[in-house]
């Protein structure tokens, strides 16, 4: 298979590409069309932060809508797809992994699509056309699917203050005070011997010393707990409620006006 641009197909490259939801693929950046028949197959479109990967795309079931080229598959599903590089030209083993990707079966040029019958316009002018008789037996029935993604959004801040309160402390501390009281005994034998040491009558003095107990304070910085902070998640279901378009096929039979 090899590179070409067809003049109808012109229009494709460098265009924006994004998928069914709506979702930026990438850009354009070739057609790639069959060997064999000529006719175009797959477009390659460049994703990426800086538009480094090439992704193969097939060209069925996609169309220019205003500026953009809406192709057939999602986001994921490209992103996913096997990638080859974009040297102009995919073997026939590259194609059938492409193929089993996408969920495609068939030869290039069973799933080539003409570029004289390729779409242009509007969404509503494709949905027109596809209306219309049509050389090919079957019709395909498609539908929009609801691809919910979630992102990270910041809803504030925390974090650790330290300060210094002061506070009054109150407690009761016992004290010891010692006191002087009086104690007369009477004399015994036991005490005799001192009571009449010395001579009879005499004048004399004899002190004690007394003491109490005082209170001193001081304080001292002991560490009490360690603080930090730390995230915990909170897992909440948040209702999805979406509406989606199915296409519906039917039978007319013309013969008794029935249908099934």
């Amino acid at each position: 298979m090899t590179m070409d641009y067809a003049q109808d197909l012109q229009d494709l490259v460098g265009r924006k590409a994004v998928d069914p939801n709506g979702d930026k693929v990438g850009t354009v950046s070739a057609v790639y069309v069959d060997e064999d028949n000529g006719q175009p197959s797959w477009v390659t479109v460049t994703t990426g932060w800086f538009g480094n990967r090439i992704s193969f795309v097939p060209l069925q079931g996609t169309y220019i809508g205003g500026d953009e080229v809406v192709v057939g598959y999602t986001k994921d599903t490209i992103k996913d797809a096997p990638n080859f590089d974009a040297d102009g030209h995919l073997d026939r083993s590259e194609e059938d992994r492409l193929y089993q990707h996408y969920g495609l079966s068939g030869s290039a040029a069973s799933m080539s699509t003409r570029g004289d019958d390729f779409e242009r316009g509007t969404a509503s002018q494709r949905d027109t056309t596809s209306r219309g008789r049509t050389k090919d037996d079957a019709m395909t029935r498609s539908e929009e699917e609801v691809n919910v993604s979630k992102r990270q959004t910041e809803t504030g801040h925390a974090r650790l203050r330290k300060w210094i309160e002061t506070e009054q402390v109150q407690m009761t501390v016992p004290i010891r005070r010692e006191k002087a009281r009086l104690v007369t005994e009477p004399i015994t034998d036991r005490n005799r011997g001192a009571a009449m040491d010395g001579p009879d009558l005499t004048e004399s003095e004899h002190e004690i010393v007394l003491n109490e107990e005082q209170v001193d304070v001081e304080k001292r910085v002991v560490p009490k707990e360690r603080v930090r902070l730390e995230k915990e998640v909170e897992t909440e279901d948040v209702p999805v409620d979406e509406s989606v378009r199915k296409e519906r096929i039917e039978m007319d039979r013309d013969d008794a006006g029935r249908r099934r």
